[in-house]
């Protein structure tokens, strides 16, 4: 019995041959395996342009996320002065001066749109170039990678070391490694939760053993999947646990720069000697730099994988090969298929970065973007929500005027007190009054701290006649020095059948 097995991202098929209904193995497996064991990546250590941005990248988003815990922003005297905070005891999120309540989680909702739609756009533009230098799993595996530099050695140190028996040698510089992967990997989780308390704070009370026990778990949760994913899992995540990969390929298309082995320039591919001519063959001297580069493993000169990043590490390999052998760098380069295929034929490439798919990525981040933009900026600093009583809907009263019952919570998203006035438009002639506030010239007067709340029980009575319909529209109005809104409601009098 014949099974082919489809390798992953790869293309290839790989034959497993079994007798009868035994069971099969897989290539370089024991018996009864399917799948091979994962085989080491030993990525060398290369210089270039874009290894020194990854660098860049990697100072720039790590220093954000371990650092911006600590940055400080003025607020109201009681409300907290950590810059950027979950603050789920007050159902509050702060970013500096921003303040969103749980009443406009569609800010939340539309950032995810606005992030989803510049993921669209860069991939459809540039490839995963996400995946290749932002990526948290990334930047992670690259920190844990220097690491490991530190204590083995470049590529062949490590392989070295990792064939060689244990020894006091091999020993230390393993333990080292993971104890410093440890560390990093709880300094990771514990900069995750300064992000849901005051960091400061936090901080003292875990080491005191007083901060809540979520606290521990969730920074427990974190170290063990950085330790795990960065240190031991690495480029599997981006091959078999994430989804982007598949993804992605609904984005892109001929025209979309990706690290690409301009075939057209490097084939026949061979070994080259000093002083030969490049007369009948191609530029790949076929030294494999590109691929002990490669983080992933791959050989971009295969075209194509739903294994590459896009992280350009093969193009810094190839290019300094290029120099040494006194060739043009950018055998492989950022490149597009369209591209290629026209060098190939003779024609002379064209790059079109506006097309169908990067206008409808554009448009749509620019309009959702511009939504959100108007939105905050004309955010009113003062909300209300309105809860009519629905047991019982409405009472009729002696006198024949009928009253409804309504809760309103006021919220003062400022940083200083303020007070409210509130107006009831509806039938004619209502009269409103609450319980805990003051009432004069049909308005409702209540004070309200700085980024406070409050629910008002408040009731209407109105006289109705007997040509008023069941339901009249209505709506609760406040106005304050810091801005006014109005939220809608009905007004029951009386049978709906009426």
């Amino acid at each position: 019995m014949t099974v082919v097995i489809n390798t992953v991202g790869s293309g290839s098929h790989k034959k497993v041959t079994g007798k009868g209904g035994g069971s099969s193995s897989g290539s370089g497996g024991s018996g009864g395996e399917l799948y091979k064991k994962r085989e080491p990546i030993y990525p060398k250590l290369v210089h270039g342009r874009w290894r020194t941005i990854k660098w860049l990248v990697l100072v720039a988003t790590l220093g954000v996320y371990y650092l911006l815990r600590g940055v400080r922003w003025d607020r109201a005297p009681n409300a907290p002065n950590q810059a950027v905070l979950v603050d789920f005891t007050h159902a509050r999120f702060y970013f500096f001066f921003i303040q969103l309540w749980p009443q406009e989680v569609y800010y939340f909702t539309g950032l995810l749109v606005v992030a989803a739609l510049a993921l669209f756009l860069v991939t459809a533009l540039f490839g995963r170039l996400w995946c290749g230098y932002a990526c948290p799993q990334t930047v992670s595996t690259d920190l844990f990678i220097v690491v490991e530099r530190l204590f083995e050695g470049d590529r062949n140190a490590r392989i070295r070391l990792d064939a060689a028996p244990w020894s006091f040698d091999k020993f230390w510089r393993k333990g080292g490694k993971h104890f410093v992967w440890l560390l990093i990997a709880v300094a990771t989780g514990g900069a995750w939760v300064f992000y849901f308390d005051d960091a400061p704070t936090l901080m003292k009370n875990l080491f005191a053993g007083t901060a809540p026990m979520t606290a521990y778990i969730s920074a427990a949760i974190l170290t063990l999947t950085t330790y795990s994913l960065a240190g031991g899992m690495r480029e599997q995540v981006c091959t078999y646990m994430c989804p982007w990969p598949r993804i992605q390929g609904a984005m892109l298309d001929e025209h979309s720069l990706q690290v690409t082995y301009r075939v057209d320039r490097g084939e026949p591919r061979g070994a080259h000697k000093k002083d030969a001519s490049w007369e009948g063959r191609g530029d790949c001297v076929d030294c494999k730099q590109c691929v002990v580069a490669c983080p992933m493993g791959i050989d971009i000169r295969d075209g194509a994988q739903l294994e590459c990043i896009n992280c350009a590490l093969c193009i810094d390999a190839c290019d300094e090969i290029m120099g040494k052998v006194g060739r043009p760098a950018g055998l492989i380069a950022f490149d597009t298929v369209a591209a290629v295929l026209a060098r190939e034929v003779g024609q002379k490439p064209q790059y079109k970065f506006v097309r169908s798919r990067t206008l409808y990525y554009g448009i749509a981040l620019a309009l959702v973007s511009g939504i959100m933009l108007n939105g905050l900026m004309t955010r009113s600093s003062v909300a209300i929500d309105v809860i009519r009583d629905r047991n019982p809907t409405f009472i009729r009263l002696s006198d024949g005027e009928i009253r409804n019952g309504y809760t309103l919570k006021l919220m003062n998203r400022s940083n200083s007190g303020t007070t409210y006035k509130i107006d009831f438009v509806g039938p004619a002639g209502a009269r409103v009054k609450a319980v805990g506030a003051e009432s004069g010239a049909g308005a409702l007067s209540v004070d309200l701290g700085p980024d406070g709340q409050r629910s008002l029980q408040v009731f209407v009575t109105a006289p109705i006649g007997d040509d008023q319909p069941h339901s009249v529209p209505a709506k609760f109005v406040i106005h304050s020095p810091a801005g006014s809104a109005e939220k809608k409601t009905v007004f029951l009098s009386g049978d709906e059948g009426r």
